[in-house]
């Protein structure tokens, strides 16, 4: 088998047209999980947003949800862009729970995704919590917790047995204590610890054997990918890239992925510009090497890994990692 590889890792991005960089850090864990690259601080805590979720999923699952099929793992994940698929999946994990959309806690929001935002908008719709990128999370931690007959009006309580549940998940996926609680864009805390912690959970989720919860999980978010973000998100587009590959990103800079059998990665870009996490990541993973791609799959991922620039409506330069 063919293997992409090779390449050093970059230290930063650089924007073609506006001579700007990004700097941060990066975590690579090898295949049997040792760290064989580090770039900038990957012990020192982070709050790693999104990427966070697999691991609230994991937990909700150890204290008693019961999804009913398997894309519910993927939407209980996901930082979702408000398509059509994604509203339909959270609204069925509160249907399954016999619960309502008046219970979830998230803020409202209209759709991230510019086609179903317009066709809200032109349908006379107006924001609302299930539109909200976080509304799967959301809907299988009141599912949970009704499963539970546990409180459903403050489940966003760092107190609640819940979001102890998942930071004692955490720590143990991590293998690190949570040094920060804060609380998310969503409203629910959020847990900070190292890139290594994350990109070691990250490992354990794709590595984990079959019949094992955290196996469930990555094998939900690999089926469904297009769940996890929507069409357009690059995490989708990376898993539909390489198969195999577990990718969530987290707002601020971060990304996580891990490959079954190489390694996994972790990014966090200093200034918080998303638009160089992936690139960054999959410079990493090609250091690692994966696979050979389709010539389709190709053609993705050079176009995650070199982003357009835009200026005036037409494309003005692409991103690059240095070395």
């Amino acid at each position: 088998m063919k293997y992409v590889g090779g390449s050093p890792l970059a230290q930063i991005v650089r924007s073609e047209f506006a001579e700007s960089f990004h700097s941060g850090s990066v975590a690579v864990l090898d295949a049997r999980g040792t760290l064989v690259r580090e770039i900038g601080d990957v012990t020192g805590a982070v709050f790693p947003r999104s990427s966070n979720k697999p691991m609230q999923t994991l937990a909700a699952l150890r204290v008693g949800w019961k999804p009913q099929r398997q894309a519910d793992l993927s939407i209980g994940s996901a930082s979702h862009h408000g398509e059509p698929m994604h509203v339909d999946a959270a609204r069925t994990i509160l249907a399954d729970a016999g619960l309502a959309e008046g219970s979830l806690l998230c803020p409202v929001d209209l759709p991230g995704n510019e086609e179903a935002r317009r066709d809200v908008l032109a349908a006379g719709g107006k924001p609302e919590r299930i539109y909200m990128n976080c509304s799967g999370k959301h809907s299988m931690m009141l599912a949970t917790c009704a499963n539970r007959d546990w409180p459903l009006d403050d489940y966003r309580d760092p107190a609640h047995p819940l979001q102890v549940a998942i930071r004692e998940t955490v720590e143990e996926c991590t293998g690190e204590k949570v040094q920060a609680t804060g609380v998310d864009g969503c409203g629910a805390p959020v847990l900070a610890f190292s890139l290594t912690g994350l990109a070691r959970a990250f490992q354990r989720f794709v590595e984990a054997p079959a019949g094992t919860h955290e196996r469930a999980i990555a094998d939900g978010i690999r089926a469904y990918p297009d769940l996890i973000g929507g069409t357009k998100s690059n995490d989708s587009r990376a898993m539909r890239a390489i198969g195999g590959l577990m990718s969530k990103a987290g707002a601020e800079g971060i990304q996580a992925f891990a490959l079954p059998g190489v390694g996994a990665v972790a990014v966090k870009i200093d200034d918080g510009n998303g638009r160089a996490a992936m690139p960054v990541a999959l410079a990493a993973l090609r250091q690692l090497g994966y696979p050979e791609p389709t010539a389709d799959a190709a053609t993705t991922l050079a176009a995650l890994e070199a982003p357009d620039i835009k200026g005036g409506g037409r494309t003005v330069g692409h991103l690059r990692v240095l070395i």
